[in-house]
């Protein structure tokens, strides 16, 4: 374990990140430096992919048309997309980079237009409107920088903006009067060449996000990822608005509400799936994305994300392919293998890879997310480039490369798997799980240590497969055994345990003052009462399916 640790501690962020072209890239790689976030491995590969991640992502950090930082999506798209880059990616971003995270959701206020509709892209000349194109709400991420940095000015800016925005929803995206939120094209989601929009224009009407094309004989939708996504953002608006103690409007009112709309028009309660619906007042049937779109933004409850695994999720047959999850069901007849194009007909994509971990822990569903985190680290750990998808049989790399939301999914990932997580609660997750590989008995890692600085404090975190030791400031804090999450506060004072293996494990928590024994199954929690471990959740785990799904034997 000696040799790990020294490993981590003689890192050089900037010599392995090498050097960054431009001045916001450079400014940003200070950022993540001062962050103290370092990850080494037995094994260089998976290593040499992370700092090569850590030097693309900078160099996608660029001056934005007011002359700030502005993080891009990266490949051919040399902007901010609202869906992506402006929401789920700066979120991520700001766990490393905070200054250059919150510039990015600032420059959305910024270039609100009038009437109070925010950009759906921004480029380093301006902003763009033609449509909405929406996925990730953009007020939980703002929610989730304010929660680890704590600026209420910045609080305050965004709420205001993202309240017009609200406003400008509801007046102009409700045309049929039911509460839902109306898809006029295909980019409003951004689900370019998805079966979910064949025969429906890829953009609004005239260019204009308030008109659809009078002459569609299926157009406008109601779209249950679009109305999803506002009910999670009247959410967390409610929460600013109780931080920022104003009353002004009921958003817990207006949330039912939405949630209310999407379970009437967009569910299907014999499928038990969330459809667009046409102007016909009929759902496309199509099994696209939507479904875990509308579970990241925290639609049911966990009864509800338990069926979707059982059915869908984790169904061979349906999206958890051997590198899960596909852009639409492997059973759909529009399926398409291709991935050598920017399409969410089926290939494996990576703004789907870093949407969907929140679902999964909303719901406690911890275990089974490794079951996704660990093959597609596994095909990271072989690429060249950072493009946009990936093979969902071979994990080959897809279309493009230099994509912002790939390297994302690199730092993020491994620091879920075997990394030091902060989370928006106030915890610290220190999870002993090492990537070892999947694939042809390759070998992605054996051991690796991960650091972090978390309000002054260093905190250093190895895993060795056999024990895993928790330093704070130099000294040794915890020891424990592997396959479990530690549970901390921000001063790494302990919380509890997570079981994040399918099988139970029985260990230790040694610390200065001796040691506390646990037995742990599968996305059990375990609290610490400060002088034992008691279990307080225990939802069991939930196996892959391989086909229709069987109430009796599932």
């Amino acid at each position: 374990m000696g040799s790990i640790l020294s490993k981590l501690r003689e890192a050089k962020v900037k010599s392995l990140a090498g050097t960054v072209e431009t001045g916001t890239g450079r400014a940003a790689l200070n950022e993540f430096v001062r962050s103290g976030v370092k990850f080494v491995s037995s094994h260089p590969k998976i290593e040499n992919v992370y700092y090569r991640a850590v030097h693309d992502l900078m160099n996608c950090i660029v001056p934005s048309a007011s002359g700030g930082p502005m993080l891009i999506e990266g490949a051919m798209f040399i902007g901010n997309w609202l869906e992506s880059t402006g929401t789920i990616s700066t979120e991520l971003l700001s766990r490393f980079c905070p200054e250059a995270a919150q510039a990015t959701f600032e420059l959305f206020a910024d270039f609100q237009r009038e009437d109070g509709l925010i950009p759906y892209k921004l480029l380093t000349s301006g902003p763009s409107f033609r449509q909405i194109q929406m996925v990730t709400p953009l007020a939980r991420s703002v929610w989730n920088h304010y929660c680890l940095h704590r600026d209420k000015k910045f609080l305050e800016k965004m709420y205001y903006a993202i309240s017009r925005n609200d406003e400008w929803l509801e007046k102009y995206r409700n045309t049929r009067k039911t509460g839902c939120v109306e898809a006029f094209c295909t980019f409003d989601t951004g689900n370019d060449a998805s079966p979910r929009f064949w025969h429906v224009p890829d953009v609004p009407y005239m260019a204009d996000p308030t008109r659809y094309d009078p002459d569609s004989p299926i157009l406008p939708f109601l779209a249950p990822d679009l109305t999803a996504n506002v009910y999670c953002q009247r959410k967390y608006l409610g929460l600013m608005a109780e931080e920022l103690r104003r009353d002004d409007i009921s958003w817990e009112e207006k949330a039912r509400q939405s949630l209310e709309s999407l379970m009437r028009y967009c569910y299907d309660e014999t499928d038990h799936y969330f459809y667009d619906r046409d102007r016909h007042n009929r759902f496309v049937r199509i099994h696209s994305d939507n479904l875990i779109r509308v579970l990241a933004c925290e639609v049911g409850d966990d009864a509800m994300f338990d069926d979707a695994l059982r059915r869908y999720l984790l169904n061979t047959r349906k999206y958890f392919c051997r590198y899960p999850i596909t852009t639409i069901a492997m059973d759909e007849p529009g399926f398409s293998q291709s991935f050598e194009f920017n399409s969410w007909a089926g290939q494996v994509s990576f703004l789907t890879q870093i949407r969907l971990p929140h679902a999964f822990e909303y719901h406690h569903r911890y275990v089974e997310l490794t079951w996704i985190l660990h093959p597609i680290i596994t095909a990271l750990s072989r690429f060249n480039k950072f493009p946009g998808s990936l093979s969902a049989w071979l994990g080959h790399e897809g279309y493009a490369e230099n994509y912002t939301p790939t390297m994302l999914c690199v730092l993020d990932y491994l620091e879920r798997m075997s990394g030091i997580f902060p989370a928006p609660n106030g915890e610290l997750w220190f999870t002993a799980l090492i990537p070892r590989g999947v694939d042809h008995g390759e070998t992605v890692a054996e051991k690796t240590g991960y650091s972090r600085i978390v309000d002054g404090a260093c905190f250093e975190f190895v895993n060795d497969g056999e024990n895993s030791s928790v330093y704070k400031n130099g000294e040794l804090l915890y020891w424990f055994s592997p396959g479990v999450r530690l549970v901390t506060d921000r001063a790494g004072v302990l919380r509890g345990l997570i079981g994040m293996s399918p099988r139970r494990i029985e260990g230790a928590i040694g610390c200065q003052n001796g040691a506390v024994l646990f037995a742990v199954s599968g996305n059990e929690r375990l609290e610490y009462t400060g002088s034992e471990l008691i279990s307080v959740e225990n939802h069991g785990v939930i196996p892959p399916n391989y086909g229709v799904y069987d109430t009796i034997t599932l």
